[in-house]
């Protein structure tokens, strides 16, 4: 399955939610690549949303490679596997956890400046995504929310690998997806425009939910 862009794959995700609109519900979308998916998603079913800040750990000298995740709320995700197979060392898995901490506060402050993140407590929360490959950032992000006390988590991107479907379905209540395919190479081959999602973007974002609930 192939999509137009970002917004073609939230207008038909959204209808595989339909099911999922409840009074208590809320969508959270990842930056960059998830908040035109998640503004759709929203929109079509009149949910209030906003943003799940998470920073993937990526091996250094290996940019596609990730070893893990961080997300809001002191939440470390750690892929084992990658770390042995690669021989990463304690001090260097420390020195890029730290660096990644630097840039989720930087990235918090000017996607909402002073604003504070929802209260999740109790709510239904649809974490929001353009796509997922490894699961990495996807499972920080639900470690994240279910800390904060969500009641039932929905993980809801339009293309995912089969791995990470896996993976998500051990620490999501409900994982669901357009397109399994396999195999599985790059999130960015099931899209026609897969550009890059600029800040100001998703500023305006934040900005839209800040009137919304006023």
């Amino acid at each position: 399955m192939r999509f137009k862009d970002r917004r073609d794959a939230g207008r038909r995700l959204a209808s595989a939610l339909a099911d999922y609109d409840r009074p208590d519900a809320l969508v959270l979308a990842l930056p960059r690549g998830g908040v035109p998916v998640g503004r759709e998603i929203a929109r079509a079913m009149r949910l209030p949303l906003d943003l799940m800040l998470v920073r993937k750990l990526v091996v250094p000298g290996e940019d596609d490679l990730a070893m893990g995740a961080i997300a809001h709320s002191d939440v470390i995700v750690l892929n084992d596997s990658v770390i042995d197979a690669h021989q990463v060392p304690d001090r260097v898995i420390e020195t890029v956890t730290a660096r990644a901490w630097r840039e989720l506060a930087r990235r918090n402050t000017l996607y909402r400046g002073g604003r504070p993140a929802p209260d999740l407590n109790g709510r239904h929360v649809i974490l929001v995504d353009d796509g997922v490959a490894t699961g990495a950032d996807m499972r920080a992000a639900v470690e994240s929310v279910d800390q904060q006390g969500a009641a039932h988590i929905v993980v809801a991107v339009p293309v995912a690998s089969h791995s990470a479907i896996l993976l998500l379905r051990e620490v999501a209540d409900e994982v669901i997806t357009l397109s399994e395919p396999q195999p599985f190479l790059d999130v960015s081959d099931h899209y026609d425009d897969f550009t890059p999602v600029p800040d100001q973007d998703v500023r305006e974002v934040v900005e839209e939910t800040m009137l919304a609930s006023h």
